[in-house]
């Protein structure tokens, strides 16, 4: 309910408080918060042996929000481990508001350590959440490009990771080019200022992969990369992001979310950029793949040629025509020689039959002593063969033909065989 609509307004402009009163209230509102137990990583500690009290400032892991808290000194003083600018801490405190400064801070009495074993609880317990939501997913890794136009780097102000990836970079490709930005990277600043220059690089066309890089540490020194909002920051990231974050067994929970999990910073150069060493041994390698390949093409097509050339037929094209020309001669011979056999084997034949003929025939018959008589019509169609008397009465013509020729006569009689 707002100061107007409340019957009874606790202060009006006729009746305004006092800062005393103000303050006053705050401290009770603020006081009846009672006892509580914060977690959070300190950033200062102002302390001196011969103070009472001493005061720190605890910052939140995850935001830019502090609180300061006053602790006696002999609270400080009797714990095993000292204190440490960095390190994550569990304390149990009272909200207190002083008036007369107008201040917020803790009075606390008890602090210790956040134990180590407890950490990486949190972390596998945050590892397990992340991957059921699909960020661990490979399907969502995005590929580092082959040679990328920038490279974008975060790590720490002159830190030996910069200068392993800036250095390793260069020797394997000495073109590349980078965009630092330079981050805390422990304490509770880190989160915060890693996004932002995430953020930063991600936004900046140029820059096709983004390297986050810190040496080794401890548990605690490595918390920052497996705090939940640097996970979803790198995971709603456009850009490939390598994680590079301490040694081979480190594994903070950004390795699992990064698009590419570097062992180390040097290793997370190779992975950015290819050697160009490498590379053109690569090119000469497949140089000397292409030109082998191409010299053993062209040996075998000579060979190919070579022994189409050897062929008879292409060696000597008048070959196959003179061998078809011997068998047309010898076909042709024979062709010959079997026309000759069989005229000769005809000739003789038709000689034996001649000869038969002329044995068997009239001339032969007339050369013994026999004549053929012929009676002539006298209407001078063909002469016809006498066989009998009827065909030659008294009177007829006659030819009378006799080895050596013929003789005409004329029937005188005729006269019956016996």
């Amino acid at each position: 309910m707002t100061e107007t609509q409340d019957a009874k307004p606790k202060s009006t402009p006729e009746a305004p408080w006092s800062v005393s009163k103000l303050n006053t209230s705050v401290k009770g509102w603020i006081e009846r918060l009672g006892w509580l137990w914060i977690e959070g990583q300190l950033t200062q500690i102002n302390t001196k042996p011969s103070w009472r009290l001493s005061y720190l400032t605890l910052r939140d892991t995850q935001e830019q929000v502090s609180v300061q808290l006053t602790a006696e000194t002999s609270l400080l003083t009797g714990m095993q481990v000292p204190l440490r600018d960095g390190d994550r801490v569990v304390v149990h405190g009272k909200p207190t508001f002083y008036p007369g400064r107008g201040t917020f801070s803790m009075r606390i009495d008890d602090i210790h350590h956040v134990g180590e074993g407890e950490l990486l609880a949190r972390i596998e317990a945050l590892r397990k959440q992340l991957a059921s939501e699909g960020l661990f997913d490979p399907a969502r890794k995005r590929p580092l490009p082959y040679l990328p136009t920038k490279v974008g780097l975060i790590t720490g102000r002159g830190s030996a990771a910069e200068r392993d990836v800036v250095s390793v970079a260069q020797g394997r490709w000495p073109q590349v080019r980078f965009e630092i930005i330079n981050t805390p990277v422990q304490g509770p600043t880190t989160v915060p200022a890693v996004i932002e220059a995430l953020e930063v690089l991600d936004r900046d066309p140029d820059v096709q992969v983004i390297i986050i890089a810190r040496g080794g540490g401890s548990v605690e020194d490595l918390l920052p990369f497996s705090e939940e909002a640097l996970q979803r920051a790198v995971a709603a990231a456009g850009t490939p992001v390598i994680s590079a974050i301490g040694h081979e067994p480190d594994n903070p929970v950004l390795d699992n979310v990064a698009d590419v999990r570097a062992a180390t910073p040097t290793d997370a150069a190779k992975r950015a950029v290819p050697d160009v060493a490498q590379e053109r041994l690569l090119l000469d390698d497949a140089r000397a793949r292409m030109a082998a390949a191409l010299r053993g093409w062209v040996q075998r097509e000579r060979n190919g040629l070579a022994s189409v050339r050897s062929r008879p037929s292409l060696a000597d094209p008048m070959t196959a025509i003179n061998r078809r020309r011997d068998e047309v001669d010898r076909a042709s011979s024979l062709i010959r020689r079997d026309i000759g056999h069989l005229v000769q084997r005809e000739t003789q034949h038709v000689a034996a039959l001649r000869a038969q003929v002329s044995a068997l025939g009239p001339s032969a018959t007339l050369a013994r002593g026999y004549a053929v008589v012929q009676v002539l019509p006298r209407d001078g169609s063909e002469p016809e063969v006498v066989t009998s008397i009827e065909q030659s009465p008294p009177g007829s013509q006659l030819r009378i033909r006799v080895g050596d020729g013929s003789i005409t006569a004329a029937a005188m009689s005729t006269t019956h065989a016996d």
